[in-house]
């Protein structure tokens, strides 16, 4: 079922500043940022030759990412996305076998266009896994 790795995603509490240690330190090629309202986060991806690594900020008090970062000031590894051919035909698989999708079950668009959902880190062995749609 599963596919490649589509990215790892980093909170950062400071997105221009950890952008620009990628793009500085790192030599990295490093995407504009992208504010996805519905996610509540600012992205940017920085490419690579097998995968990427998304950076995400708070967009707003109420982001999800906003509350890693209490826990988390510093930032750190948000979640791991993987590809699936089908993310429907995925989400009804991992449920019959008793994952829980977060939200309301249903697919939304992520930050390349394309069906993500995530599932609950407690049943991946407390990693946060986003499923996106290829």
């Amino acid at each position: 079922m599963l596919g490649r790795v589509n990215h790892v995603a980093i909170a950062v509490p400071d997105l221009a500043s950890a952008a620009e240690s990628y793009r500085a330190t790192l030599g990295a090629t490093v995407t504009e940022p992208q504010a996805l309202p519905e996610h509540g986060v600012t992205v940017v991806f920085v490419t690579l030759p097998n995968t990427k690594v998304e950076l995400l900020e708070p967009l707003g008090d109420q982001s999800p990412i906003a509350a890693f970062l209490e826990t988390n000031p510093a930032g750190g590894m948000h979640h791991i996305c993987y590809e699936v051919e089908d993310i429907i035909a995925a989400r009804d698989r991992l449920q019959q076998a008793g994952a829980r999708v977060l939200g309301d079950g249903n697919p939304k668009t992520g930050a390349h266009g394309k069906p993500v959902l995530f599932l609950h880190p407690k049943d991946f062995q407390g990693t946060l896994i986003e499923l996106e749609e290829v």
